[in-house]
């Protein structure tokens, strides 16, 4: 039987929706094709319309024009946080099947409504935590199932922002502000939020949390320092300047178009956008004279119905994820670099797997984007379970609202269910 085609169209061009996703699918147009994008930007529209060979009638800027009929077989929803609830609405009514980044909502109510719109149109809807997709963390949920290590009794996360992109994205950037965006527990930690209840295989029965903004701050600004790195005498000696960050660093990776750069200034990327955005656009103000507000540190503690206990540390001040799992008979230790196996009293049964040998090189996530896009034909053809569904994503984020209330209210604990 002959492959079937699915058409798609993508509302939010940016570099989760044309980039990752879009690049990914116009790659595989025996399955895929790209028929209508949607994006307030006229110059990513003109880059990704040419570069996926799509109709201009079929470019917009406009959101309303966009929605006035259904146009493809699949939406790829990846807008900004506050648009993700309104426009997958918009699609369920026009009966589009959904990709839809996370996150969802910050608003119970709101999660509850997406799941009676999809029942009500019945249409397939699938959740972008590509990290249940990346091989490292698949391989942990393995083992875990195994029986390995035992019962899973409790787990320690860390989730490590990294200090440039705390300031990329957090400070400067989309996710600064809790006036337009969602809790950065939801919009960074999703992901883990979603991996942590994955893992405990339970409800989650109880939550709080603790987390502030420490440091990105006036009062925190280095004496003499200015608005904009350009006029800043810390120019050359400041972690967070943004010509370290952006400029030096671009310069030392050759990634011409790759994220954060072509972020910070328009495709093809060169030295001179990359100086002259420093020196006009908000990626070039000072990180401690931003109008940000969101955290930049937060633990949540997670009671599950099962008994398994969770911490997750969210922190702008180290590099990088690490899961470790405590089980009655062994543990198990992921990092981004290897994942270790440590049976009790069994060194035979010990061993440490470099995440190298597992890893999809050249793709994002671990290779969680792709694999995420290999298996959305499949899921569109009714021949692969989601496992990212809109039903089995929505447990997390009801952790992650909760979690960000019981951290306005000095770490109360709230029942989940």
């Amino acid at each position: 039987m002959e492959n079937k085609l699915f058409t798609v169209a993508i509302i939010g061009a940016g570099s989760r929706g044309a980039d990752a996703y879009g690049t990914l699918i116009n790659k595989d147009r025996e399955k895929f094709k790209i028929v209508s994008i949607c994006d307030v930007r006229q110059e990513r529209l003109d880059r990704f319309g040419e570069l996926f060979e799509v109709e201009k009638s079929e470019l917009f800027t406009d959101e309303d024009a966009f929605f006035t009929k259904k146009r493809a077989d699949l939406l790829i929803i990846a807008t900004q946080d506050a648009d993700h609830f309104r426009h997958a609405l918009k699609a369920f009514e026009l009966g589009y099947d959904v990709l839809l980044e996370k996150p969802l909502t910050d608003k119970i109510e709101e999660c509850e409504a997406l799941l009676a719109a999809q029942k009500k149109y019945g249409v397939k809807a699938m959740v972008c935590h590509v990290l249940r997709y990346a091989p490292a963390y698949i391989k942990l949920a393995e083992l875990l199932k195994s029986g390995i290590i035992g019962r899973l009794i409790g787990m320690n996360v860390i989730e490590g922002v990294t200090y440039w992109h705390q300031a990329h994205s957090y400070v400067r950037g989309n996710w600064r502000s809790s006036k337009t965006s969602t809790p950065m527990i939801l919009a960074k930690c999703c992901h883990d939020l979603d991996l942590i209840q994955y893992y405990a295989g339970s409800p989650c029965k109880s939550v709080s949390s603790i987390g502030s903004l420490s440091f990105f701050k006036k009062e925190c600004a280095p004496e003499n320092s200015t608005e904009r790195c350009v006029d800043c005498p810390h120019i050359n000696d400041c972690p967070y300047s943004a010509k370290a960050v952006y400029v030096d660093r671009w310069e030392i990776a050759r990634h011409v178009d790759m994220w954060p750069y072509n972020v910070v200034t328009t495709a093809p990327v060169t030295k001179e956008k990359l100086e002259e955005a420093i020196k006009t656009g908000p990626y070039g103000k000072c990180v401690f004279r931003c109008d940000n507000d969101v955290v930049d540190n937060q633990i949540v503690m997670m009671d599950f119905e099962n008994g398994v206990k969770a911490e997750l540390t969210m922190t702008g001040f180290s590099a990088g994820r690490r899961y470790h799992l405590y089980g009655t008979h062994g543990q198990l230790v992921l990092d981004s670099k290897e994942l270790k196996v440590d049976v009790f009293g069994k060194p035979d049964k010990s061993y440490v797997l470099p995440l190298a040998e597992i890893n999809e090189k050249g793709h994002a996530h671990g290779g969680g984007d792709a694999k995420l896009i290999n298996a959305l034909y499949g899921i569109l053809c009714g021949d692969t379970p989601a496992d990212t569904s809109l039903t089995a994503s929505i447990e997390s984020h009801l952790i992650g609202i909760l979690a960000e209330k019981s951290r306005l209210e000095n770490g109360k604990p709230y029942k989940v269910h």
